[in-house]
């Protein structure tokens, strides 16, 4: 086993640069010494970390799963040094944040950017996508999502509920009218989510002790599997969409879309904060958790407002 941080130093900005001559450049190394230092790394691990050729290196399979591990060694250390010269107040480094794209485009993206107003030496990268699928492969830190996912590979802190309700525009309700029980969708038009398990038509609804179910019908709905296109259908009037109230939070108060049968409850699916099991916890990732607890129980009052 090497014990020579300089040698991982030079690995991963050779495999950020994909070159070893420019990575030995930037840390101030000859590309004969340079070379002999990835030799001697790639000795000590018994691994092959890149296929050379002529042009470009490109990492091995072995290499980018050492790649990952060294990255997050490397910033571990940095963040130490940062916390003992400038204090537990002071974060910096990169964060990757995943959230469904409703949400990260109506709630997280101002907060991301109120957070770092306060925290400017934090780089963010926000990656939007309704499937939990990219979050091993994209190296994400924390992903924002509602429920609690079958990957057993991710663990899960709760933020807040999220209150799922169904919507329609104004143009819509003109139109249509207002359906003042359960019973009287029937009559109406949907617009419906499907996901690698189907499609979500089936809906339960609760009023003081009054339980409700409806299953949407399919084969005259619209149907997406994305939720932001699934709201602008709703606000362009296409039909009832049962949303987060965390993603129609902004069109509710601009008018955009209005609530249906506010008084029925929907179960709820709770918002969570997720990380990858045993993942070690930058100060930087802490300290956004914070703020987006302070920033989502803020917010919360306020989206129940709306039901009363």
């Amino acid at each position: 086993m090497t014990d020579n941080l300089g040698d991982i130093r030079l690995f991963v900005e050779a495999a950020n640069l994909g070159s070893l001559s420019a990575a030995g450049r930037k840390l101030g190394l000859s590309p004969a010494a340079a070379s002999a230092r990835l030799v001697k790394l790639e000795s000590a691990l018994r691994t092959q970390l890149f296929e050379r050729t002529t042009r470009k290196l490109r990492l091995t399979n072995e290499g980018r799963i050492y790649l990952a591990h060294c990255q997050h060694a490397l910033q571990t250390l940095e963040d130490a040094h940062a916390m003992l010269h400038a204090g537990h107040t002071q974060v910096s480094g990169r964060l990757r944040v995943s959230a469904t794209s409703d949400f990260g485009r109506s709630m997280l993206r101002r907060w991301l950017d109120e957070f770092n107003e306060e925290h400017p030496n934090v780089s963010i990268a926000l990656v939007l996508s309704d499937s939990i699928q990219h979050l091993l492969h994209d190296d994400i830190d924390i992903a924002i999502r509602f429920g609690v996912p079958a990957d057993s590979t991710m663990i899960a802190k709760r933020l807040a509920d999220n209150r799922r309700a169904l919507c329609a525009s104004p143009r819509y309700i003109q139109k249509f009218g207002v359906p003042v029980h359960p019973d009287d969708l029937s009559e109406h038009r949907f617009i419906l989510l499907s996901s690698a398990s189907g499609v979500a038509n089936d809906w339960h609804f609760t009023r003081d002790g009054e339980t409700v179910q409806f299953s949407a019908p399919v084969a005259s709905s619209r149907e997406t599997n994305d939720g932001a296109l699934a709201r602008e259908w709703a606000v362009e009037g296409r039909g009832i969409a049962m949303k987060s109230i965390w993603d129609i939070a902004a069109d509710l108060r601009d008018g955009r879309l209005e609530l249906l049968l506010p008084e029925w409850r929907c179960p709820d699916l709770p918002m969570n904060a997720l990380f990858q099991r045993n993942r070690y916890m930058a100060p930087r990732v802490r300290v956004l958790l914070d703020f987006l607890g302070e920033r989502i129980a803020l917010a919360s009052a306020e989206l129940e407002k709306f039901f009363r």
